[in-house]
C-alpha cells in the first residue's frame, strides 16, 4: 500500500480502489480505517514530530541512543526533505565524530 500511495500522491482518495488493487481484504481494511483505533498514536507521533521541527515528509533525524538505556534517544541533526547521499553522509560523519 505504501508504494502504491507514494507512486501517485495526487490520487490518494478514495482509498478503497488502492486496497482492492493490491488484494487486501477490503472489508477488514475499511473497518480498520474507520475504527479510529490508531488515531491517538498517530496524533502523538505527529505532535512529537512537530516538536522536533518536522514540517513535512520526508524527514530524517540522525540520533544516538544512550548505551545504558536504549529507550533514550538524543537527536544530533535533522535532515529535511529529499536530499542527496552527501547530506546524509555529512550528518552521519558528524554524529560519528562526536562519539570519538
Amino acid at each position: 500500500m505504501h508504494d502504491r500511495l507514494f507512486d501517485d500522491q495526487k490520487a490518494l482518495v478514495p482509498v478503497k480502489p488502492h486496497a482492492e488493487a493490491i488484494g487486501l481484504d477490503v472489508a477488514a481494511f475499511e473497518e480498520c480505517m474507520g475504527s479510529g483505533r490508531h488515531a491517538k498514536a498517530i496524533r502523538s507521533d505527529m505532535a512529537q514530530a512537530s516538536a522536533a521541527g518536522v514540517t513535512g515528509t520526508p524527514g530524517f533525524i540522525v540520533a544516538e541512543t544512550d548505551p545504558k538505556d536504549p529507550s533514550k534517544v538524543k537527536g544530533k541533526s535533522f535532515i529535511r526533505g529529499a536530499q542527496p547521499f552527501s547530506a546524509f553522509k555529512s550528518a552521519l560523519d558528524a554524529a560519528l565524530a562526536d562519539l570519538e
